[in-house]
């Protein structure tokens, strides 16, 4: 990129980033996730060093959070509210950490680390022990007055707590900087009163709490289960707080809720273990967390380092990897699935979302691309969480050039150039309708091999292409036909891997009459309704020859479904299929009963599972003959609840009656 350019997308991401700071810190809302938002400010921070003479003190690099409201008072800070300089893996921790080493090689250094609270930074002055006034951080140098409202929350002593260790922080000055914080259970909670009460849902936590604080009237705040949380203490004799580890052991003694699990580490190894350990665990926190906070745990070795613009260097945050983030779109083209769906793909320049570096994402279809007016050329938000395939959210229109292009649907697949069709008039999809089409054909194979079908290791999208290119299958019935001595000459395979691939096949010869109805592939037939299928015919002859009437007979088989089924099987080449697999011995096992203790027993999840997955819980109930659905319905008689649970299924279960229960519970009817 040359000067030119640079300059004119540093202009244009500094409008956004501003209106992004102006929308979060003073009026209270999102207009963006603030991962995506942190996105566009690396990209800000790169380009600036990359081009050091187009940086401006207005620049959102040179500055803290947004500008106090005039709906308060304003109280100047004692000493600068700062902002962290951002850390996002292992590196570039050990970076920071070699900066830190280079400034002060004397000095032995010790790490104090702390769950970053997703909340409203504040500060709590107290004079004398008593509490005198209470400020939001503002700028970094001036904030609000919300000492009214602040005073209605329980985790805050209006007076600070008698203590003998810490007898001096009674006295003169004392001031404790901490989090504002809402729970994720009492968030659930209010936003389930607002919906069944009509009223619009709040978007996350943190900007619950601020505006909450942010209201004129306390007796609302009052309303709200908002807690303190510190995360610093401040005496005007500096050597009354000696470490970091010192400040929060003195803010528990004096009253003031700090975080227990924040320890100090002889090395930074020691720090990215924690880190890992906590990202792992963080769903079972009460509060919201991105990552960790790291320091320079003496604070005179901390102060000694000073500060660089808007960050102290013996300080930083280091990030978890964020479930969305900001990219360009290079292209966009058109991908034919099993059934010959053709999705529109934006291929993005790579960028790390969720852990995992993110080069393509789906559109969906045809018009969600005109409904999101993405264009080639276009930076947009991307969306991933942890399996879930990463989808393009919005393009962010501010940063347009004009040199953008709409994407236009080919009339033709672009593997085998057949005409796309759409099955009815109204369908969002269009398709390919040549069976023998090379995308749908490898494509159906990889899904029979899939984890929820036959479950082959070994057959994932390259080797089945590699496989198909050499002649040795033409569809999912051959692959029983491989010989590892045939497989081991092709590039992609060993000796090794090619003996051990032809026996996992030969151990699927006999899979669950389930799995291999749903490794078929038909239209419409999930991994539930596949179960609830197997469990009416019990064998595949009987699924075969059922009716329409019949299928209807079964729960969650509709018209379209039932359809979708009967066709499938009268298809000459589905049939065809059929003989091969029992040519080549593959019989599926019949269903000799149907039942267990979780028979007639339906079960939704919500938000995140601690001790397992939602595939691993859903084998369990079904193992056990409940049903295991995706969505809240009549038919649903448990909704479990998880951590960090939207709103929509609570709000449903609560109007339907149905009984939410915790993982724990659900865990305890598997064991009984």
């Amino acid at each position: 990129m040359d000067l030119s350019d640079a300059e004119k997308r540093i202009v244009k991401l500094r409008d956004v980033i501003n209106e992004y700071r102006y929308e979060y810190h003073v009026r209270d809302h999102s207009i963006m996730d603030e991962a995506a938002a942190d996105s566009l400010k690396h990209e800000l921070t790169e380009l600036e060093a990359q081009f050091p003479d187009l940086i401006t003190p207005d620049s959102p690099s040179q500055r803290v959070a947004g500008a106090p409201s005039k709906k308060f008072a304003t109280i100047k800070h004692s000493s600068r509210m700062l902002s962290l300089n951002d850390v996002f893996d292992e590196s570039e921790l050990l970076a920071w950490e070699q900066r830190i080493k280079k400034l002060v090689p004397n000095d032995e250094l010790e790490f104090f680390a702390d769950l970053k609270m997703d909340g409203f930074a504040c500060a709590l002055i107290y004079e004398d022990g008593l509490l005198v006034s209470a400020i939001t951080r503002g700028d970094g140098f001036v904030g609000e007055d919300v000492t009214l409202n602040v005073r209605t929350l329980d985790s805050v002593p209006l007076r600070l707590r008698a203590s003998k260790k810490y007898q001096k922080f009674l006295q003169g000055r004392t001031e404790i900087r901490g989090e504002i914080v809402m729970y994720q259970k009492d968030f659930d909670a209010l936003n389930t009163k607002r919906a069944a009460g009509g009223k619009p849902l709040f978007a996350n936590p943190r900007n619950t709490a601020a505006g909450t604080i942010r209201q004129l009237d306390p007796r609302l705040v009052a309303e709200r289960p908002l807690h303190f949380r510190a995360y610093d203490v401040l005496r005007d004799n500096p050597e009354n707080v000696p470490t970091y580890a010192f400040a929060y052991d003195a803010a528990c003694e004096l009253g003031v809720i700090a975080n227990a699990k924040a320890p100090v580490f002889a090395s930074i190894a020691e720090v990215k273990k924690y880190a890992d350990e906590w990202q792992q665990k963080r769903t079972t926190l009460p509060f919201g967390t991105d990552g960790l906070v790291v320091k320079i745990n003496d604070r005179s070795v901390y102060k000694k380092l000073g500060i660089v613009g808007k960050a102290p260097r013996g300080a930083a945050a280091y990030k978890y990897p964020a479930e969305q983030s900001t990219t360009k779109v290079k292209d966009i083209f058109v991908s034919i699935g099993r059934t010959g769906a053709a999705t529109p793909v934006a291929m993005l320049e790579p960028v790390v979302v969720a852990g995992s570096t993110v080069q393509m994402a789906t559109m969906h279809n045809e018009s969600e691309v005109l409904r999101k007016d993405v264009r080639i050329g276009d930076t947009v938000i991307i969306h991933k969480a942890g399996d879930i395939i990463p989808e393009v959210i919005e393009p962010l229109i501010k940063l347009r050039t004009g040199r953008e292009k709409k994407f236009v649907m080919p009339l033709a697949c672009p593997d085998c150039n057949s005409k796309l069709i759409k099955l009815k008039a109204d369908d969002a999809v269009w398709r390919c309708p040549n069976e023998s089409c090379p995308a749908r054909t490898w494509k159906r194979i990889e899904h029979y091999a899939s984890k929820s079908a036959l479950d082959t290791e070994g057959l994932g999208e390259k080797n089945v292409i590699a496989l198909l290119d050499a002649g040795l299958i033409k569809d999912a019935a051959d692959i029983y036909t491989l010989q590892a001595e045939a497989i081991e000459n092709l590039d992609r395979f060993a000796k090794v891997s090619s003996r051990k691939l032809v026996e996992s096949i030969a151990g699927k010869k006999n899979p669950t009459l389930a799995r291999f109805l749903y490794g078929l592939g038909v239209r419409h037939v999930g991994v539930q309704t596949a179960i609830d299928l197997s469990n009416e015919f019990k064998s595949l002859d009987n699924l075969r020859s059922a009716t329409i009437d019949e299928l209807h007979e079964v729960d969650g088989v509709g018209e379209v479904v039932a359809e979708s089924i009967v066709e499938w099987f009268s298809e000459p080449a589905n049939q065809k299929l059929l003989e091969k697999f029992v040519k080549f011995g593959v019989e599926p096992e019949k269903v000799k009963q149907v039942g267990g203790k979780l028979s007639g027993q339906s079960f939704v999840v919500t938000g995140t599972l601690e001790t397992m997955g939602r595939d691993a819980l859903s084998e369990k109930i079904r193992a056990l003959g409940g049903t295991f659905q995706s969505s809240v319905g009549k038919d649903t008689d448990y909704l479990v609840v998880g951590a960090n649970v939207g709103a929509s299924k609570l709000v449903k279960a609560e109007k339907l009656g149905i009984k939410q229960i915790t993982e724990q519970a659900v865990l305890d009817m598997l064991d009984k």
